[in-house]
C-alpha cells in the first residue's frame, strides 16, 4: 500500500466524517441515492432533502413505483433536474432489467441512468467493498494539489492523467475508508478556498503547499462571461388557482412545472388567448427576478394577468390552488415568484 493511501486511510479513521445519514450502511440504493445528490451539491445542502426523500422513497421499489412527477416535487429546490428523472429511470430499469436486485459491479452501475465512472466506482465501494477508483471534483482538487497538475481537470488529457492517479493510488485493501478519506478531505480541509494545509495528513509532501500554490491549483476553468436571456413568465390567476404548465423533458428545468413562458416583447394577453384559450386582464408587472445558472443568466419579467374568460386546460397544463402550486414540483425561482404573488 502507498503512503498516499496509508496516510488517507489513518486520517479518515481519526478525523473523516462518519455520522453522515448514509454511512453505516451497506444498503447500495440508500448510498446510490447520495451519491446522486452530492453531484455539484454540497452536504449541507443535500442532508435535508436526503432525509424527505428516503422518508417517501425508501427502497427501490417505491421509488420505481412514484410518477416522475412525485419524484421532481421532492427534488424541488435541489437543482440539476436531470439527476432526479435518471434516478426514476434507473429505478425502473433495476425493477426490471435487473428484477430488483442492485447492480454489483461498476461496469454495471454504470449502465443505469445518471450514473458515471466516479460515482458507479464509489457505489460499489460503500456498498459491496469493491476496489474501484474515484475521481469526482474532491478527489481532483486533491490530486492537482499533492502532484502539482497542471492544466484545468476538466481538459480531457488533464483528466486522463487524473484517472491514472486514482487508479495507481487504489490500496489493495481498506477500500471504503480509502475511497470516504479522498471524499472527506477535499471537502473538509482541501477546500477551494481558504485550505487548512496545517491540518492535513499530505502537508509535507504536497506540491502545492511546499511552493505557496494552494490558491493556483487545480487550474481554474477558462473563464467566460455568461450569456444573458430575457423572458417572461405569466402568472395566470383564475380566483385563486394558478396556471402552470409542464416543462419539456429536455432544457432548464426539465420535466417540472413552471409559469407558461414567453418571449420578451410578445403581447401576454395575446399568448395567454392563443395558446390557452383564455380571456385576461392586465395587472401590473412584478419586478424582474434574476437567476444565474452555471452556464448563463436569466432575467425574468412576472407578468400576473387576471383571467376573466376560463377554459378548458390544455394538455401539459394545470390549474392548481396558488399555496398548493409553491409546494409543487417547481422551479426555485418559479415558487419564489408565487410566494411573492401571494405576498409571503
Amino acid at each position: 500500500m502507498s503512503d498516499f493511501s496509508q496516510r488517507i486511510i489513518a486520517w479518515q479513521r481519526a478525523h473523516g466524517r462518519h455520522d453522515l445519514p448514509w454511512q453505516n450502511t451497506r444498503d447500495p440504493y440508500a448510498i446510490w441515492v447520495s451519491e446522486i445528490m452530492l453531484q455539484q451539491t454540497q452536504v449541507s445542502a443535500v442532508i435535508p432533502y436526503y432525509q424527505r426523500f428516503m422518508a417517501r422513497f425508501p427502497d427501490v421499489a417505491r421509488l420505481a413505483a412514484a410518477s416522475e412527477d412525485e419524484v421532481l416535487q421532492h427534488w424541488s429546490g435541489l437543482g440539476y433536474y436531470s439527476r432526479a428523472r435518471n434516478l426514476h429511470a434507473a429505478a425502473v430499469k433495476i425493477m426490471t432489467a435487473h428484477l430488483g436486485q442492485f447492480p454489483q459491479t461498476p461496469e454495471q452501475l454504470a449502465e443505469l441512468p445518471g450514473i458515471g465512472r466516479s460515482t458507479a466506482a464509489a457505489i460499489a465501494a460503500f456498498a459491496y467493498g469493491h476496489r474501484a477508483a474515484i475521481l469526482d471534483g474532491n478527489v481532483k482538487r486533491v490530486f492537482a494539489r499533492y502532484f502539482g497538475v497542471e492544466g484545468w481537470p476538466g481538459q480531457p488529457a488533464v483528466e486522463k492523467q487524473m484517472w491514472r492517479l486514482a487508479e495507481q493510488l487504489l490500496p489493495p485493501g481498506d477500500v471504503e475508508p480509502y475511497t470516504q478519506g479522498l471524499m472527506d478531505l477535499g471537502a473538509t480541509l482541501c477546500k477551494r478556498s481558504r485550505p487548512t494545509c496545517h491540518r492535513c495528513p499530505l502537508e509535507t509532501d504536497c506540491v502545492a503547499n511546499r511552493e505557496g500554490r494552494a490558491t493556483e491549483l487545480p487550474t481554474p476553468k477558462p473563464r467566460k462571461a455568461l450569456p444573458e436571456r430575457t423572458i417572461t413568465l405569466l402568472l395566470l390567476q383564475n380566483g385563486n388557482e394558478l396556471l402552470l404548465e409542464k416543462r419539456p423533458a429536455k432544457g432548464i428545468w426539465g420535466g417540472l412545472w413552471s409559469l407558461p413562458e414567453i418571449e420578451n416583447g410578445t403581447d401576454p394577453q395575446q399568448a395567454a388567448c392563443q395558446r390557452f384559450a383564455l380571456q385576461t386582464e392586465i395587472r401590473p408587472a412584478m419586478p424582474i427576478l434574476t437567476h444565474t445558472f452555471t452556464h448563463f443568466r436569466l432575467h425574468i419579467t412576472p407578468q400576473p394577468l387576471q383571467v376573466t374568460q376560463r377554459a378548458t386546460p390544455t394538455p401539459g397544463t394545470l390549474w392548481l390552488d396558488s399555496a398548493d402550486a409553491v409546494e409543487a414540483a417547481v422551479p426555485t425561482p418559479v415558487r419564489i415568484l408565487i410566494r411573492q404573488l401571494l405576498g409571503q
